[in-house]
């Protein structure tokens, strides 16, 4: 099947892309102290001279103190931080890509360092980190307002230093996704409540503030996921009716696009119909989606984790649904993380040069 659907052009917002490939965010904690470095600048302007069309960086911290769960995670506040995400967003423009910081709050998931903890208390909903796991105390008002303005701030930020849009981490566990998940948010107040409706106020609150912070003309992302590190199989929306009630309210709040994470892009969302997450949020709201989940390799992310290993896989099924325009847009992780010049070799059929994923991949920084 020809890729070249994958190298159409595409537009959103103002925002006016090559082609249809994202490289998806990926945690690499290379950011000693929480500053990005020289190194990180040249490994993001590596993919973007290489026909990434959007580049979506790795997590990093909004200005709360447990906003992050590792010190070399990078900050998307204070000056040498944001002078370093500068020269960043500078280096992928000289090789004429587009970039968008994500913008994340951890919430309640312990750090991951041994020898550290966040300098302050744990944010999340009621305390939770998973259901009936007691981590830390709610969030008080002032603290939720503390961190809807943090989010606007370092979009406001990102919009100041140049870059070209901005992702909201809402998914996988964290803190976004804990108000959204029944299973951890059991407040009784505006943020809470029985409904996947009521409890995705926080972020629809936190798109506002953006929204009001970054102007109408300015890209604004949010990446979202049923499924969570704490629970693979749980589910926000079990029905179509509830991924509406879930969706429409973040894009009436100001979200121009949907990242819809899945462990495996092909697999249906919902009975009766193949369509998957990304699929079923284009349809309902009608705003561009982002698929993830497993492109160009076998196996999938969480498993390489644990060590496994991944080849080169067909792109046939994703251009098909590519083609049928049940997505716009198409992020790839591990085989770009392992590859810089995946993208180049895509396009120009050079598939016996594909590399297998290692994940020794994930501990350097080329």
């Amino acid at each position: 099947m020809s890729v070249e659907s994958l190298f159409r052009p595409f537009s959103f917002n103002g925002l006016d892309l090559p082609n249809r490939l994202v490289m998806a965010p990926m945690t690499r904690s290379k950011s000693p102290g929480g500053v990005a470095t020289e190194e990180v600048a040249a490994y993001y302007a590596r993919r973007a001279a290489a026909q990434i069309g959007l580049i979506v960086t790795e997590g990093t911290g909004v200005s709360r103190p447990a906003s992050l769960n590792d010190p070399d995670i990078p900050r998307f506040h204070g000056e040498a931080e944001l002078a370093a995400w500068g020269r960043v967003a500078d280096a992928v423009h000289a090789q004429g890509g587009f970039i968008a910081p994500q913008l994340w709050h951890v919430g309640a998931v312990r750090s991951r360092r041994q020898d550290w903890s966040p300098p302050g208390a744990y944010d999340s909903p009621s305390g939770l980190s998973s259901p009936g796991h007691r981590f830390g105390e709610p969030m008080t008002d002032a603290e939720v307002s503390d961190a809807i303005s943090a989010f606007a701030a370092a979009a406001a930020d990102a919009k100041r230093l140049g870059f070209d849009a901005v992702e909201l981490h809402g998914a996988h566990g964290y803190l976004i996704d804990q108000f959204f998940w029944d299973g951890t948010n059991e407040r009784a107040d505006l943020f809470g409540g029985p409904s996947i409706a009521e409890r995705a106020r926080f972020a629809a609150e936190i798109l506002k503030a953006v929204r009001a912070a970054v102007g109408p003309a300015f890209p604004v992302i949010i990446r979202l996921s049923q499924w969570k590190q704490q629970d693979f199989a749980a589910r926000l929306a079990p029905t179509p009716k509830d991924m509406e009630a879930w969706l429409q309210p973040l894009a009436e709040a100001g979200a121009d696009v949907f990242h819809c994470s899945q462990r495996r892009f092909w697999e249906p969302e919902f009975d009766g119909s193949d369509l998957n997450f990304a699929g079923w949020a284009k349809k309902i709201t009608g705003a561009p989606t982002i698929t993830v989940g497993s492109v160009g390799l076998t196996g999938e992310f969480v498993a390489a984790y644990g060590g496994e290993a991944s080849k080169p896989a067909s792109l046939d099924e994703l251009i098909r649904r590519l083609d049928r325009g049940d997505f716009d847009l198409v992020a790839v992780g591990r085989a770009v993380l392992q590859d810089p010049l995946w993208a180049v070799k895509i396009r120009e059929g050079r598939t016996g040069e594909l590399m297998d994923f290692d994940r020794s991949a994930m501990a350097v920084l080329y």
